[in-house]
């Protein structure tokens, strides 16, 4: 076979997988459910114990699943109990939803649509819930971003959120799922209650963030960036070209603009003894610093310690800080919140506030990039 012969399989394999209109989430995955109840709350179900026979699920017939003897135990009202290995429950009218009530560390009750498929898993119970891809970046966008906002504010998440999606589409291959429900993949709740949200997400469909050679971006995006974003390879391992550092005049007098944090002065000094600092402490000035501009290190004197291991240890909203002697206190006034690298929530939705559409934000914090349908986007091997 040829060269091209073969690249055109490769890009075929990829759009093939890439385009799907369904995504499996995992549901309460930083949970460990012991039991769950499945209700319907719109359309109708099938239950499929695959024992031979499919049982009607109606809006009056919840479903209780618990984990028994490394096996599902399975009861509907007035019905009797059923033990198997797994289940799956799926909608029989086309526009079919549920709500999951598990119980966990607490209980949770939550509202998905799609189908829900469910198998006892490493001593707890694994939730796979197989919903239209839209649906489901409307639920990250009002997770992740919030309601309340403006309609070109959320079209900017959805895409950022898409992006991401189909970018580490196959992250959970193995484990039979593609993304799980929390902050090691995206945030979701569940359905988006927030119609303009909804629509958001419609009218964006498909649209995702590429570099100039087609492949995917990493659609980093923080809360606040305190004025200017961070260039990502200041704060990973690896940088990117499309991430780089932007002044950012919009987010400065947003809520999480600026913040404060102080610490007695013994505090600190013993704070940086730990990390290797054997300069003079009898002078607090000394550790004055300032950041006009975004740095990398803290320095004082011949001493550096990366920002970004300061903001870990110290639990900080940021990097973006200066330090301040005052007294027997050291006083540090940042700005921003987050890691700062890519879009920040808060500039973009002043900028969606003042007339600038999706196009215009997206390309603001990202520079070098092109909005296209995901079946434009090659994955590179």
């Amino acid at each position: 076979m040829s060269r091209s012969g073969i690249l055109f399989i490769f890009l075929f394999t990829v759009s093939c997988t890439v385009t799907s209109a369904q995504v499996k989430i995992r549901l309460f995955a930083n949970q460990s459910p012991e039991s769950a109840v499945f209700s319907v709350t719109e359309g109708a179900y099938n239950l499929d114990l695959f024992n031979g026979k499919i049982v009607k699920v109606s809006k009056e017939k919840p479903v209780i699943i618990t984990r028994y003897n490394g096996k599902l135990a399975v009861k509907m009202r007035n019905g009797v109990g059923v033990v198997c290995d797994s289940l799956i429950l799926t909608g029989g009218t086309g526009d079919d939803a549920f709500s999951l009530m598990a119980n966990g560390k607490s209980h949770i009750k939550q509202y998905y649509s799609g189908d829900l498929q469910c198998f006892p898993d490493l001593g707890t119970l694994l939730f796979i819930n197989n919903s239209d891809i839209e649906k489901y970046v409307a639920g990250v966008v009002m997770a992740e971003g919030g309601t309340g906002r403006s309609l070109e504010y959320f079209k900017t998440q959805a895409i950022i959120a898409r992006t991401y999606m189909y970018k580490y589409f196959d992250k959970h291959k193995p484990d039979k799922y593609n993304v799980c429900d929390n902050t090691h993949c995206q945030a979701y709740n569940g359905m988006s209650s927030d119609t303009l949200l909804n629509k958001a997400a419609m009218e964006t469909k498909g649209l995702v963030i590429l570099k100039k050679d087609s492949t995917l971006i990493v659609s980093a995006f923080h809360s606040n960036c305190g004025g200017e974003t961070s260039a990502s390879d200041d704060v990973w391992l690896s940088g990117h070209s499309y991430l780089k550092s932007v002044v950012d005049p919009y987010c400065h007098l947003s809520k999480n603009a600026r913040w404060q944090k102080s610490f007695s002065l013994n505090e600190w000094i013993n704070y940086l003894r730990r990390q290797g600092y054997k300069g003079k402490s009898d002078d607090p000035s000394l550790f004055n610093f300032v950041q006009e501009s975004r740095l990398t290190d803290y320095k004082t004197g011949s001493f550096t310690i990366p920002l970004r291991t300061m903001r870990s240890d110290l639990n900080l909203r940021s990097t973006f800080f200066s330090v301040y002697a005052m007294g027997d206190s050291i006083v540090l006034k940042g700005r921003g919140y987050g890691h700062g690298v890519g879009l920040c929530q808060e500039g973009a939705m002043v900028m969606a506030s003042r007339g600038f559409n999706y196009l215009a934000i997206i390309n603001f914090y990202y520079s070098g990039v092109i909005i296209s349908n995901i079946k434009n986007a090659v994955a590179l091997p």
